[in-house]
């Protein structure tokens, strides 16, 4: 998979805030779900790429399934990773403040404070156990990703007013969106 201009077919939409989709926890994926994968995952690749994007959850495209993919793409060179299962295992006390979005809340940008190193433990798309050890923008990213998988959105890690401010923004977006 690389970051080329993909074929629209293969595209999926992305769920826009606040969709109820974003706010609920995933189900485990499952053997008799390896063979979806196959088809889901470059196709999640290719829409996050498309977006632009460095990382997309499963939940982010309507599905339940515990499924992130991530590319922060050192140097302009490919580098997916495909998280299944995803579970943080470790988080440093040291915490860092980065600024993050989000494809599913676009255009919108805050501060947000976590762990600033994490260990993350899940499956290859083989369903071999993988560990990962991550800091700077790959551990917001690992966060921010399984974060989507509990129906956690990074606006809810702001104060409630910067929230609230963001969430009013998007409900207000959409709405003049569907009267144009």
């Amino acid at each position: 998979m690389t970051s080329e201009t993909p074929d629209s077919a293969d595209l999926l939409p992305i769920v826009i805030a606040p969709d109820p989709k974003l706010k609920a926890r995933t189900r485990l994926v499952t053997e008799a779900d390896r063979e979806m994968l196959r088809d889901i995952v470059p196709r999640m690749f290719s829409t996050m790429y498309a977006a632009p994007g460095i990382g997309l959850a499963a939940p982010q495209i309507g599905l339940d399934l515990r499924l992130a993919v991530i590319d922060l793409q050192p140097e302009d060179k490919p580098a997916p990773i495909t998280l299944i299962n995803p579970r943080i295992t470790k988080v440093s006390d040291e915490q860092a403040i980065r600024e993050e979005g989000c494809l599913s809340i676009p255009g919108q940008y805050a501060d947000v404070t976590r762990p600033a190193r994490v260990t993350v433990a899940y499956e290859d798309m083989d369903g071999k156990p993988q560990t990962i050890e991550a800091d700077g923008l790959l551990a917001t990213c690992l966060q921010h990703e399984i974060d989507h998988l509990d129906g956690v959105l990074f606006v809810d890690h702001l104060s409630a007013l910067k929230r609230n401010m963001i969430l009013r923004k998007m409900v207000k977006e959409k709405r003049l969106k569907k009267s144009s």
